[in-house]
């Protein structure tokens, strides 16, 4: 299968984390977005990444339904629990993560329109999204070990994701020192080897 995206993309790296977690075998593809007629848009008519290419030819698109599929084809390190409940509070958890994420996306985005054209309420309002979703996950947490469970699963790792973004496009926000039990997990999830090898300036 191929995995068009960039290094840059927390979504992206989501997705990387669990193929390299499951030790699913794929192509990554990150120069997909470039030229008159993007490769990204032969596969997704949204022109968004990632998109996963499967080896029969279909393409999945959205970051939460390709780790959900990846999850069901391999056995291996199970990160999404069957029980309903449970189920829902790990796909919850990647939710918050990923708003926190698009929230922080649409500043990035907004802040490389020329200046006299940004919109100033339109970042804090983003930037709104970012703290109280920071918050909410602190306070999700709280003293435990992993987001849902007794190991670690999706709704860690798209909280990682998230996290150690954060340190790539906002260094101003100091959300380690706000939120030390967010520090620790970030922390235990940045020793991983599926961490290690998607770097966002890799």
């Amino acid at each position: 299968m191929k995995l068009l995206g960039s290094v840059t993309s927390p979504f992206v790296r989501k997705v990387r984390v669990v193929l390299l977690e499951k030790r699913i075998d794929f192509e990554f593809i990150t120069d997909c977005m470039t030229g008159a007629e993007p490769l990204i848009e032969q596969y997704n008519p949204l022109g968004k990444i990632p998109a996963l290419v499967l080896d029969d030819g279909v393409c999945l698109f959205d970051s939460q339904v390709i780790t959900e599929y990846l999850d069901a084809i391999s056995p291996v390190a199970h990160l999404i629990p069957e029980p309903t409940r449970e189920r829902s509070l790990v796909k919850r958890w990647e939710a918050l993560a990923d708003g926190v994420l698009d929230a922080g996306v649409a500043i990035v985005l907004e802040l490389r329109r020329p200046e006299n054209e940004r919109s100033p309420g339109w970042i804090a309002r983003q930037r709104g999204k970012m703290e109280r979703g920071l918050a909410a996950m602190s306070k999700e947490l709280g003293q435990r070990q992993w987001c849902t469970a007794e190991a670690m699963n999706l709704s860690d790792i798209a909280t990682g994701c998230a996290l150690l973004w954060l340190d790539f496009r906002f260094p101003d926000l100091d959300w380690r020192g706000q939120y030390p039990n967010l520090d620790a997990l970030a922390k235990k999830l940045a020793q991983r080897k599926s961490f290690k090898e998607t770097p966002p300036d890799a």
